[in-house]
């Protein structure tokens, strides 16, 4: 049987193993229960992919993202390793024959959510396979006190009844002892073996700073530090800005969000990787398979939300050992605006309770009825027609899919694309004759650029709300215009798609979840105020802070976070009476004559003898001494 180390060689090309990943897979090896807690960087997929391929069958793989589940399957496949996971909107014919392909096709992984753990069907599926262990890949969404709790997860344990003598390994990059203890219990594991590197990362400054004017900072922070950076923003719109602003002062830098198309996330992404553009502007969805060693300085321009997302954004950077920086930048508003972000993102129970009765509303869907089918689903258009924020409804949608009340599959890389293959002069002509098509293009004109020269992303929604008509009518004008060769329209009809997992029982479905819901909702409220209450303490140490978060006792201060480094700030002694005694005795001297006098540097004496002057105390001569007023 090939080796671990043989195997890590051959598909990772890594001569050794890191920290503790050796003895995890040996535990992993010897059919023990495992957990793993290691922070950003640590090398957690390596953990179980490496027995997965030693060890005969399939590891079965639960992970809580679509998109992170097809990041790990390609990874996998670039290292020619056989891997697949089951797409969203699969039916039961496609998923009999993808069970089929496992069985018969040498896959040693499958890759599944959650919430497919809760059909019948799937645990049979699964029951006929010859798995090789679970991994639970970011188990902290297990406890209900982790950062990001999915109800979902605490249901994995229905695998320990269907493969009962299959061993688990347990991975996450944040969890605390309490978050830790929670996994274990609801996993129903056997004496399991806990593997847990320290959060204490010695090269990395986490630092602070109140600033007025964010992009003067970052300008200054560009023109001193050169290596591979990645600045963190809150907005889509922002990470573009941002770029604008860097690019037009010559610093080399991309964005990255979720509404890029796949090909423009790569080229961002490659970009970065080969240094072209070594700043990457991002959302939080900048972080999927990031092994970039010489990250230097990882920039918050905003506040996160949780000392667990700052962390694990935070320690991209420095994993060469060389020192780094993690800095974040606030100023007062900053605060509020965090505050009513969270205010406005968290929705009530009553809230939650109309906007899924409205769901059902909107796709006619009546009481007590059940269907299999999968709905398009615009967000935007659903929250104008009930009058519902976007942002409300995002955030109902995801607690809804939490609770394994309804599967979500967003495509919000997908934008419809126009661009006018006709002259302008022919378009004016157009817009004379056709009344009904002329709205819209003025529309278009106003809203977009460069619609004659390239394709550009549109969103029909928006179109028909600034031409007073509906997103149907835009779309039918649209390729009327393409019938008549005017534009070249390539069409996305949907944001979303949305599957109902429970029949229609309203009130009744959300208080079955209710309790849940609202402890979700309020460790979110105190994981932001346990955040804010981190970077507005500006008298321990950064370090110390984190540490203790994370139920790590230490008393031993970073020395090179920002509040270490201001407490080595020694307020400089006050050399002036000492110069003005001098002068008093010797008459005249110059500075460097002064210096031979006084312990103390010449660039101390000369910002006193500067303030000597200021303050008319002391002259200067034309020999360029110094002497009494």
């Amino acid at each position: 049987m090939i080796s671990a180390k043989e195997i890590l060689k051959k598909h990772w090309n890594f001569s050794s193993f890191r920290g503790p990943q050796e003895d995890i897979i040996k535990a992993v090896l010897q059919q023990k229960d495992v957990i793993t807690l290691l922070p950003t960087g640590g090398g957690k997929s390596i953990c179980f992919q490496v027995p997965g391929i030693v060890k005969e069958g399939v590891c079965l793989v639960i992970s809580p993202l679509i998109a992170l589940m097809q990041d790990q399957v390609e990874n996998l496949k670039k290292r020619n390793i056989k891997a697949t996971t089951i797409k969203s909107g699969s039916s039961q014919d496609e998923i009999i024959t993808l069970f089929d392909n496992i069985k018969f096709g040498n896959i040693k992984f499958l890759y599944i959510s959650p919430e497919r753990l809760q059909s019948i069907f799937m645990q049979q599926k699964i029951k006929e396979l010859n798995i090789s262990f679970v991994a639970i890949d970011e188990a902290h969404c297990i406890s209900e006190w982790g950062h990001d709790f999915r109800p979902s997860y605490r249901n994995i344990k229905i695998l320990k009844q269907i493969i009962p003598d299959v061993n688990f390994i347990a991975l996450t990059a944040t969890a605390n002892k309490k978050v830790l203890e929670d996994i274990s219990s609801n996993l129903e594991l056997k004496n399991p073996v806990i593997f847990r590197n320290s959060f204490a990362r010695e090269n990395l400054a986490y630092q602070v700073f109140n600033v007025e004017d964010k992009l003067l900072r970052l300008t200054q922070i560009f023109t001193k530090t050169k290596s591979p950076a990645i600045v963190y923003v809150n907005s889509r719109k922002k990470t573009e800005d941002l770029t604008k602003f860097l690019n037009a002062r010559n610093f080399k830098s991309s964005f990255y969000h979720g509404g890029l198309s796949v090909k423009e996330k790569q080229l961002s992404f490659d970009n970065w990787m080969t240094e072209r553009t070594p700043i990457m502007i991002s959302t939080n969805a900048f972080g999927m398979g990031i092994d970039k060693s010489n990250v230097g300085i990882v920039v918050h321009f905003d506040v996160p939300f949780s000392i667990e997302n700052y962390i694990q954004e935070s320690g991209r950077a420095g994993r060469n050992e060389k020192k780094s920086f993690a800095v974040l930048l606030k100023n007062e508003n900053d605060i509020a605006i965090h505050r009513e972000h969270i205010k406005k993102g968290l929705p009530s129970i009553l809230e939650i309770k109309e906007v899924h009765k409205k769901l059902y509303q909107y796709f006619r869907i009546s009481n007590g009825e059940i269907t299999e089918n999968s709905y398009s689903f615009n967000l935007l258009e659903f929250s104008e027609i009930y009058k519902f924020t976007s942002k409300k409804v995002d955030a109902v949608l995801k607690i809804l899919s939490n609770n394994g009340v309804l599967e979500l599959t967003n495509t919000y890389n997908q934008k419809s694309t126009v661009i006018f293959t006709s002259s302008s002069k022919n378009i004016i002509s157009h817009t004379i004759n056709n009344i009904y098509t002329k709205n819209l293009i003025d529309t278009l004109l106003r809203t977009y650029t460069a619609l004659f020269k390239q394709e550009v992303k549109i969103d029909e929604f928006l179109l028909a709300k600034k031409s007073n008509t509906t997103s149907k009518q835009v779309i039918a004008n649209l390729e009327r215009l393409e019938q008549e060769e005017i534009l070249t329209y390539n069409s996305v009809k949907t944001d979303s798609e949305i599957r109902f997992l429970l029949p229609r029982e309203d009130d009744k479905t959300i208080n079955k979840f209710s309790k849940e819901i609202s402890r979700f909702i309020k460790q979110k409220e105190k994981k932001s105020e346990d955040f804010l209450a981190y970077i507005l303490n500006n008298k321990v140490c950064r370090s110390i802070q984190i540490l203790d978060y994370f139920d790590e006792i230490s008393n031993k201060k970073c020395g090179i976070c920002d509040v270490c480094l201001s407490k080595k700030r020694i307020k400089k002694k006050d050399i002036s009476s000492e110069i003005l005694s001098i002068l008093e005795q010797k008459n005249e001297l110059t500075s460097q004559e002064i210096n031979q006098y006084l312990k103390a540097t010449e660039k101390d004496i000369l910002i006193h003898l500067r303030q000597l002057l200021s303050d008319n105390k002391v002259r200067i001569n034309h020999q360029n001494k110094y002497h009494l007023k």
